[in-house]
């Protein structure tokens, strides 16, 4: 097994690099996706957030309510770490049994976990064999955005500033791709990735 921890910014590229490598072999783990799942309709992790913040924050159809969540969490830091302490200890937990499944179908399986906060979380403490950063600046991240996520400016910019920055990303990257050109571009770092990877010891 080959564990990559594969982290950027919003709006970074990440998600084309992962899919890139899940389209040569890579077994691809969502964060965001293992996120949802922790606090799906009847998970033990809703039920934790729901005794903590209330039933205000679940729909009638036991879905979690993330908008009045958000505005619970939103500028009350303790808020916001009750919330992480719930959240993030399932996503690891659920993680875990992703890569215990795909090294019990393949042991030599390459992994690659993209994850947002890595280096916000303790994701960062995972015993990874790489770690790719995909990094783009500020302003194409805003365009992408405002582009493609309806997001206007200020919005996408207060996203960008509560994530780690740049500099904390770079600290702990292996590999930094540049993806702030076109996505030919990105594609082909991570087709160069790939190659890299297979040829790990």
């Amino acid at each position: 097994m080959r564990l990559i921890g594969l982290t950027g910014g919003i709006a970074a590229g990440k998600s084309t690099i992962g899919r890139r490598l899940a389209h040569h072999g890579a077994h691809r783990i969502d964060a965001d996706a293992l996120a949802r799942e922790a606090v799906a309709p009847g998970s033990p992790g809703l039920a934790r957030v729901a005794e903590r913040f209330g039933a205000g924050v679940v729909h009638e159809d036991g879905s979690l309510d993330r908008a009045a969540l958000g505005a619970v969490v939103f500028g009350d830091p303790a808020a916001l770490g009750d919330l992480n302490a719930i959240v993030h200890p399932e996503v690891r937990r659920l993680f875990r049994e992703q890569v215990d499944r795909a090294v019990a179908a393949d042991p030599d399986a390459i992994i690659v976990y993209e994850v947002p906060l890595l280096v916000e979380t303790s994701a960062r403490e995972e015993p990874w064999d790489l770690v790719v950063v995909a990094e783009a600046d500020a302003e194409t991240r805003i365009g992408r955005m405002t582009a493609l996520r309806g997001m206007t400016a200020e919005a996408a910019r207060q996203r960008i500033d509560r994530q780690g920055s740049d500099a904390e990303r770079r600290a702990i990257a292996d590999i930094v791709i540049d993806t702030s050109g076109a996505e030919e571009e990105t594609l082909a770092h991570a087709d160069r990735l790939w190659e890299r990877l297979i040829s790990l010891d």
